[in-house]
């Protein structure tokens, strides 16, 4: 599936939800259905600074795509982090560090978290795309 096609489906998910608590909801279940990472990986090295909850990330890098891991001691954050692995999971970086995210304003995720929360989406989108860069680099060496 194309990068397109995964946000497009996403906001169509989204779009079957009439009101904000049936939505949050349905990001609480994709915290719940996220693999998760293992203690070892919850550590200060994996964290992302700046957000409300703890998360951590890991990523590696084979035949030019990035897998991504998340987890989070919040259920609506690992939630969160779990839809956005969904868009840039098996992308290549240079697809990562191109994409803007605009369709989170599409589904107006944005606008219905509390501005810790904002804060900690966008560390998350910088961590990623820090991720895709330094793969990118290593491609190019």
């Amino acid at each position: 599936m194309t990068l397109e096609q995964v946000k497009s489906e996403l906001i169509s998910e989204f779009e079957l939800f009439d009101d904000w608590m049936d939505r949050y909801n349905f990001i609480i279940d994709m915290g719940k259905e996220g693999a998760g990472l293992s203690e070892e990986f919850k550590t200060k090295q994996y964290l992302i600074s700046g957000c409300q909850s703890q998360v951590w990330l890991t990523a590696s890098y084979q035949q030019g795509s990035i897998q991504f891991k998340a987890d989070s001691d919040a259920i609506i954050t690992k939630g969160i982090v779990q839809l956005l692995l969904r868009v840039v999971n098996g992308r290549n970086p240079q697809e990562i560090i191109d994409e803007d995210f605009s369709f989170l304003d599409q589904i107006g995720l944005k606008e219905h978290l509390s501005p810790t929360r904002s804060n900690g989406l966008t560390s998350m989108i910088k961590q990623i795309k820090l991720y895709a860069l330094v793969f990118k680099t290593k491609e190019n060496l």
